[in-house]
C-alpha cells in the first residue's frame, strides 16, 4: 500500500488531535509529537502502536481517527497487476508490522488474495525478527527455505528473513537496486520467481 493513509494518521491526525486537546498550534503539536517519535525511534514496538500513542498523548479513542483517514488508502498500481496470478500460482500471506488495528483498512479491497494475516506487533509483541518469521513458516508449516517474502524495510523485511533462511527481496520503489535482491515493484518479484528454479 501507499503511505498515505499511514501519514495521515501519525503526521496529520494525532498531531491535530493533540493541538485541540493541547490548545496549541497545529505546527507546534506536529513538532512536538514528531519529536517524541523520533525520541522513541522505528526499533520499538511501541513506535507502530496507535494505542499506546493515544494513551500517552491523552487523546481517548483512535478508532474514530483511523475511519476519518480511511479514503487514504490506496495500493500501488503493481499490485493489482500481479496479486491475481501470483495467488494463482502461490498461496499468499500477510506479514506486517502494522498493528491489527490498521490492518482492516491498510488490506480493503485485497484481503481476499491473502490466506493468513500476521501482525509482529499485535500478534508477537514483537518487531520483525528470524524468531518472528519462524513462528509464522511454523503456523504455516512449512519450511523456511519454502517462503518467499519481500517488503520495503532492508532490516525488518530483507535482512531478518534472510536470516531466518527465507528466500527474502528488498522492494525498493525509488528505483535503484541496492543488492541482487532489490526489486522496484511486485511486477519483479513474479518475474524472479518464475526464473526461480527452486520455486
Amino acid at each position: 500500500m501507499t503511505p498515505d493513509f499511514s501519514q495521515a494518521v501519525w503526521y496529520e491526525g494525532i498531531p491535530s488531535l493533540y493541538a485541540s486537546r493541547s490548545g496549541i498550534a497545529f505546527e507546534q503539536a506536529k513538532a512536538m509529537v514528531e519529536k517524541l517519535y523520533r525520541e522513541m525511534g522505528d526499533q520499538r514496538r511501541e513506535w507502530y502502536d496507535i494505542q499506546y500513542w493515544f494513551q500517552r498523548f491523552g487523546l481517548g479513542d483512535y478508532r474514530e481517527l483511523l475511519e476519518e483517514h480511511k479514503h487514504k488508502v490506496s495500493c500501488y498500481a503493481d499490485v493489482m497487476e500481479v496479486l491475481p496470478s501470483l495467488g494463482d500460482d502461490y498461496t499468499l500471506i500477510v506479514v506486517s508490522s502494522s498493528t491489527r488495528e490498521f490492518l482492516p483498512y491498510l488490506l480493503a479491497g485485497i484481503e481476499a488474495y491473502f490466506d493468513r494475516v500476521f501482525s509482529s506487533i499485535s500478534d508477537y509483541g514483537q518487531l520483525k525478527s528470524p524468531d518472528f518469521y519462524l513462528r509464522v513458516c511454523q503456523q504455516m508449516g512449512i519450511l523456511p527455505q519454502e517462503m518467499a517474502h519481500i517488503g520495503d524495510s532492508w532490516q525488518f523485511d530483507f535482512i531478518a528473513a534472510k536470516e531466518a533462511g527465507i528466500r527474502a527481496f528488498h522492494l525498493h520503489r525509488q528505483g535503484y537496486a541496492r543488492n541482487e535482491d532489490s526489486l522496484t515493484s511486485l511486477a519483479d518479484l513474479e518475474l524472479r520467481l518464475l526464473g526461480c528454479n527452486r520455486w
